[in-house]
């Protein structure tokens, strides 16, 4: 060993043991050669838990899965190349959903870019705006004034990466051979390396003027809340309260966590998306005030009838500034902390709405819950719906519920009830992209135990790959795969009535055999098509360590005429109601 490795050793360990000492608890590395020396130092820091994931692709959601979850920053490594072009979709979804990734790429020293040089492409600022931050980091030295650079940005970048709004950071390192650190002895024994910076982070809040002006431009009007995606612990039941106090219904998406909190509150509605898409049947229920907390709903009739009002005032509480409203509908954004303007609401809003306001909206819930019962009460085999509406049943109380995209998330969004249990729900709302679910899935699993998925066959398709974490680290993940052999939810759309080229270009069958990639990834498997098949391998998987999967087969054509035929039933129901 020499002084350049030395260098190289003391400058790393000083960046890596920041990022350590400023809240990083956990490290996804992809193996390569450039990232060699930071490789080895994660692997040696008696602190950091790292998992290995060969595919890139995989690992960049997996790491994601493991911030979503713990709602900790979580370091990504790869080497020089297309490796990190294989994080990008992992990178997108962690922007657009909040998640505080941080992107180390290793890279060829300057002299060796744009040569020619084996293994090496640009990758300045490769994400692009996909990111808070890029930082090109010098070439490691080991003078004082250099290692107070790595040290300084080891704290920046995990503190721009948990500043809200939080979300990737990626750092691209420059290294130059030897590229093999000195560990022994080990570099994280020395005394210096526990002199860090600290990091004190606040909430936005405003004025309690402002906070006043609001409630006397809301109190006693048929005010309506809208809780989108939003994972803020102890939230749901604060918000459910307030809601309560005042009188207003609440529509919940799935992912909101007010259907699931652990409690059962008769402000929450959970049946919108059947009952909203007749406006014209639900006429009474035209609030008069909105406001929003969280992300964009997932329901699409919801946002539809929300955007055909005019004149409403419309209240969106956006800390982050991120004017998260495709609609244009926001008269007003509040730039506020959603526990502190909860806490400040709940002690100064006094005025109580009429009762028949809130009543209008549980009526009409309660109606379209047990319409939605009579269509799985009626069903012969088990169908999307049902299958949503039997895991709600079945899952143990504080397991996780990964949520696959297209088809899975807008069935739990219909047949998913509130319910007493306490569950964690999740997706990858950011982007919305069927890609990395398994292996988002997988990291989640790692921080929420028992973790169940429920996924579309094309989606696990796109994401095989992830299976071998769960092997590799034996994670408990209970796969739940609806295959209705291709794209399920073109089904629903306009190009469906295009026989000519539907299956080619949408319908994409895949006739995949489940049980084979099972076995591949030595996990259980189990092809069920009733209630109680299914109970059963619910409750084998629940007692098999490991990876299970459970095949539910489904026909495309049969699912569009159930969900039509349900709502049409919704609607005539509401007809005769008001006869």
């Amino acid at each position: 060993m020499n002084e350049k490795n030395q260098a190289l050793t003391d400058y790393l360990v000083t960046f890596v043991e920041e990022l350590v000492q400023a809240g990083v608890k956990e490290a996804v590395i992809s193996p390569g050669s450039r990232s060699t020396p930071l490789a080895l130092l994660m692997a040696e820091h008696p602190t950091l838990k790292v998992y290995v994931d060969i595919d890139e692709r995989s690992a960049g959601f997996f790491a994601l899965g493991i911030a979503k979850a713990s709602k900790n920053p979580v370091v990504l490594l790869c080497t020089s190349g297309t490796a990190a072009a294989n994080y990008f979709p992992a990178v997108a979804e962690a922007n657009l959903s909040s998640i505080p990734l941080i992107v180390l790429t290793a890279d060829r020293p300057p002299e060796l870019r744009g040569v020619g040089a084996p293994q090496a492409m640009e990758q300045v600022r490769l994400y692009g705006e996909h990111v808070k931050s890029f930082v090109d980091m010098a070439l490691p030295e080991n003078s004082l004034e250099m290692l107070r650079y790595a040290k300084w940005h080891g704290s920046k970048t995990v503190d721009i990466a948990m500043t809200v709004p939080r979300g990737p950071v990626h750092l691209n390192f420059p290294l130059r051979e030897p590229l093999v650190p000195i560990l022994d002895p080990s570099p994280f024994t020395r005394q210096n390396i526990n002199e860090h910076v600290h990091i004190y982070y606040s909430h936005k809040v405003i004025p309690t003027g402002t906070i006043d002006k609001i409630i006397e431009a809301c109190a006693g009007k048929k005010g309506l809340i809208i809780a989108g995606p939003l994972a803020k612990k102890e939230f749901p039941a604060k918000l459910a309260a307030f809601a309560k106090q005042i009188g207003w219904p609440i529509v919940a998406d799935p992912l909101s966590g007010l259907r699931t909190y652990g409690g059962i509150d008769n402000t929450v509605i959970d049946q919108y998306d059947a009952f909203l898409r007749n406006p014209l049947e639900v006429t009474d229920l035209v609030p008069e005030v909105i406001i929003r907390f969280g992300a964009m709903p997932v329901s699409k009739s919801l946002m539809k009838w929300v955007e055909s009002f005019a004149g409403i005032p419309y209240y969106l509480v956006d800390p982050g500034e991120e004017w998260k409203d495709p609609m244009k509908a926001a008269t007003d954004l509040i730039h506020c902390e959603e526990h502190f303007l909860v806490d400040e609401f709940t002690e100064r809003f006094t005025q109580v709405t009429d009762s028949s306001w809130l009543t209008s909206w549980q009526t009409v819930n309660q109606l379209t819950a047990e319409i939605v019962q009579q269509s799985i009460d009626v069903a012969e085999s088990i169908d999307e719906g049902e299958l949503i509406h039997l895991l709600r049943k079945h899952l143990p109380n504080k397991s996780g519920l990964f949520i696959g995209n297209s088809m899975p998330i807008r069935d739990v969004d219909t047949f998913f009830a509130k319910t007493e249990k306490e569950l964690t729900l999740l997706a990858n709302r950011g982007a919305n992209g069927i890609d990395g679910v398994i292996s988002t899935a997988l990291g989640c699993g790692t921080f929420i135990q028992p973790m169940y998925l429920v996924i579309g066959d094309l989606s696990f398709y796109h994401d095989m790959n992830g299976l071998l974490m769960a092997q590799k680290y034996g994670i408990n993940l209970t796969i739940l795969v609806v295959n209705n052999n291709g794209g399920g939810i073109f089904s629903f759309l306009p190009q469906a009535d295009l026989p000519k080229y539907f299956e080619t270009l949408f319908g994409t069958e895949l006739n995949l055999d489940f049980a084979k990639v099972a076995d591949l990834y030595s996990g259980g498997y189990q092809q069920v098509s009733d209630g109680e098949q299914l109970h059963e391998a619910l409750d084998h998987a629940h007692f098999h360590k490991g990876l299970d999967i459970i095949e539910i087969k489904t026909n495309r054509y049969e699912n569009v005429a159930v969900h039509q035929e349900l709502f049409a039933n919704v609607t005539e129901e509401l007809k005769a109601s008001k006869r």
